[in-house]
């Protein structure tokens, strides 16, 4: 019998998460001598509805492939071996087993608000080394950007209030979920329920029972008297399997004081719920106690509750956010925008209806009005002196990192601070406003000359 097969990257296969077409343009430039230095630059060409800003996210992941991505044995023969390679000259296979990106890589930083047709991304390499490397990485910055972005609406919603990462079982698959886990720390949250994220990343873990464990007990009260028994320094209980109001009586009932940490509702009217049973522990001298709630909650609802004075501390979201239910894709993008050819750089663009987009390597330079709040974005050509903050930084060299990545902690902390530099407006659940994002007068005049150029052939 077959044994099952665990579909997990890793350094063995890294070479082949990619799209097949990769593997032939590689093919096709190596065999015509086309393998000249090219820049490319990922970047979102729109931004999705309900999002007037996105947070950088997923770059340390990109880093960590772009430093070990490799073809091994088994690899270089599987696309040997494919049909269309048939007529395939052995160079090729040669070039992938040596294979090791050496290029250099410039970035903004995770954490970072950033807006549509800014480059989050700008890659220099050998032209098969760029186009290789296309499919993860748009695959690891769409994901990650796309979940801390949805994160950071869930956490301005909840107000201070702490929202916990429920979604490992509702995310597209196991992997999927510890990367959500990541996003949803950076874009604010405060733990999550995913054990493998927090011995990874260093991400706090929390939890607390199911309704299978109420269930499995005879009585309600002897399911909590044994989970405190389990658990005695830091109980928790679920209290909505029979009747929430009752369950937090008898929670009162269990006498075991502050060692009672919270209690938690996963169905029913929230806000009335919520508010009856912080009566109920008030009255019994547990103020201390905590009451999570949970159950399909999303920016939307936790603002309602918010607005409505629910006594809700902590906020469990899990489908709604790890999944970005209404926005599931991101259309982020990577592009040519400059060779090295005879000896110069050559600027590169396309001009087709709806997707034009500017040629040549590029800066985004940020700048702040007197009180510190982000006015306005410019894209310019790299190195353009234009004044603000230049945002992409280097992060790789000859394809060694420049320098470590910032810890996890340290980037969610960023995303927080760059949230207060952000315009109230920017800010809202549903707002018109919209962020100010120029292109320099020198990139306007670079992009007419190269489209009256590219026309000319």
């Amino acid at each position: 019998m077959r044994e099952p097969k665990p579909l997990f990257i890793n350094e063995d296969n890294l070479g082949l998460v990619t799209d097949f077409y990769q593997l032939t343009m590689a093919a096709g430039y190596l065999q015509n001598n086309m393998n000249h230095p090219a820049t490319f630059e990922l970047f979102i060409r729109r931004l999705p509805e309900n999002r007037p800003f996105l947070i950088a996210a997923g770059l340390e992941q990109a880093l960590h492939y772009l430093t070990h991505l490799r073809f091994s044995r088994e690899a270089v023969e599987y696309i040997r071996r494919h049909p269309a390679f048939k007529h395939v000259h052995k160079d090729f296979f040669s070039y992938l087993k040596k294979f090791r990106f050496s290029g250099e890589v410039f970035a903004i930083p995770e954490g970072t608000p950033v807006f549509a047709e800014e480059p989050l991304l700008r890659v220099t390499a050998p032209m098969i080394e760029t186009q290789l490397v296309e499919t993860y990485l748009l695959a690891t910055i769409n994901f990650q950007t796309l979940i801390a972005s949805k994160a950071v609406r869930v956490v301005l919603a909840a107000r201070g209030r702490e929202v916990v990462d429920f979604g490992s079982r509702r995310a597209h698959g196991s992997q999927a979920a510890v990367l959500a886990a990541r996003a949803c720390f950076i874009g604010g949250c405060r733990s999550t329920s995913n054990v493998l994220a927090g011995q990874q990343l260093g991400i706090p873990v929390l939890g607390t029972m199911a309704h299978s464990w109420v269930m499995a007990f005879d009585t309600e009260e002897e399911s909590f008297r044994a989970f405190h028994r389990a658990f005695p320094e830091n109980t928790a209980l679920l209290i909505d399997t029979y009747d929430t109001l009752r369950a937090a009586r008898l929670a009162k009932e269990l006498n075991i004081g502050d060692k009672l940490l919270s209690v938690r509702l996963d169905s029913g009217d929230l806000l009335s719920l919520s508010k009856g049973v912080r009566k109920i522990l008030d009255e019994a001298g547990l103020g201390h106690v905590k009451i999570m709630a949970s159950g399909d909650l999303n920016e939307d609802r936790i603002d309602e509750l918010m607005r409505n004075d629910a006594p809700i501390d902590i906020f469990g979201v899990g489908t709604e956010m790890v999944t970005s239910r209404d926005q599931p894709a991101l259309g982020g993008i990577y592009k040519l925008v400059e060779q090295e050819r005879y000896g110069r750089h050559v600027p590169r663009m396309k001009f087709s209806e709806d997707k034009v987009f500017y040629p040549s390597s590029k800066q985004v330079y940020r700048f702040l009005n007197h009180s510190g709040i982000y006015e306005r974005d410019v894209i310019g050509v790299e190195k353009e002196d234009i004044g603000g903050q230049p945002l992409l930084e280097p992060v790789m060299h000859k394809g060694k990192l420049c320098k470590e990545p910032p810890d996890l902690k340290d980037i969610q902390s960023r995303t927080l601070e760059s949230l207060s530099h952000l315009p109230e407006g920017l800010k809202r659940l549903r707002t018109e406003e919209a962020y100010t994002v120029r292109k320099s007068q020198r990139l306007e005049e670079l992009k007419r000359q190269t489209e009256e150029g590219l026309r000319r052939r």
